[in-house]
């Protein structure tokens, strides 16, 4: 059997780009696991008819957004890459297919992650098809596409892709990855990537001061059962400590990871298209 490709999303009131950004790596994915965490605008409505439209599409809804990662254990070990798609992370779908090609031809099957270039986006012009925002590099890349030939087994991470117990196979740790900005242009990189993360993601959102709220991962509200609750009350989670110094100094963290350098504007159109 030949290297697969596995979509991995996990959502929370993300109605306004989800459809836009499943359907942006549908084809690029041999099978895609989307988790809603109970939103409670249009989201799921919208996952369940992706659903329905495509059969290697799978949709559930949980209180617990370990699920999304207990769904991509089972990968471990094989000759598997997953993609962690965000509800506010739009891929080049032409890029993807070029990518797929290299990776079922065997590319980079010396690394455990790929990273590159991400436009991280302050405005959206449909019209126009248009973005315009900070480049990473130098900003932050949040790219999370992940060999699991690289791994024995992968378990109990709280966010999809994002930590937890790794295995990791002979000659692989977390580190091993390649950055593909370094060999690549915005324009010719195959795994390039609008992350609107300043723009609104739901219908039920207000921006702050201009600016939308934090992704799922940056609310600290993982598991939304009781004992996920009561988990929390009694471990009183704290701030992580980069982001506290950054809150100390009284900056917006995520402005200062994802909007360095000059802002930019760059044609939108292939990332709009599906």
């Amino acid at each position: 059997m030949g290297v697969r490709i596995v979509g991995s999303v996990l959502v929370r009131n993300e109605d306004l780009f989800v459809e836009q950004a499943v359907r942006n790596v549908v084809d690029f994915c041999d099978a895609v696991h989307i988790v809603d965490h109970l939103s409670d605008d249009g989201t799921w409505g919208i996952v369940q008819s992706l659903a329905r439209e495509f059969d290697h599409v799978d949709a559930r809804r949980s209180a617990n957004s370990a699920v999304a990662h207990e769904l991509l254990a089972p990968y471990a070990g094989t000759s598997t890459w997953v993609l962690g798609v965000d509800g506010d992370e739009l891929y080049d779908p032409f890029g993807l297919q070029e990518l797929r090609a290299d990776l079922g031809r065997g590319a980079h099957a010396d690394v455990f992650r790929l990273k590159a270039h991400v436009l991280n986006c302050a405005e959206l012009d449909h019209a126009a098809c248009t973005a315009s925002g900070w480049l990473a590099p130098p900003s932050r890349p949040v790219t999370k596409l992940f060999n699991f030939a690289a791994v024995e087994s992968w378990r109990e991470s709280p966010d999809p892709l994002q930590g937890g117990k790794i295995d990791f196979r002979s000659g692989f740790d977390w580190e091993t990855k390649r950055d593909l900005a370094t060999t690549t242009t915005w324009s010719s990189d195959p795994l390039r990537l609008l992350h609107v993360c300043f723009l609104r993601r739901s219908s039920r959102e207000e921006l702050v001061d201009g600016w939308a709220r934090a992704n799922l991962d940056e609310s600290r509200e993982y598991d939304r059962t009781l004992f996920g609750r009561l988990r929390r009350v009694l471990r009183r989670p704290r701030r992580a400590p980069h982001l506290v110094e950054l809150e100390r100094r009284g900056t917006n963290w995520k402005r200062e990871w994802y909007a360095r350098g000059n802002r930019v504007v760059v044609d939108a159109s292939r990332f709009l298209s599906s």
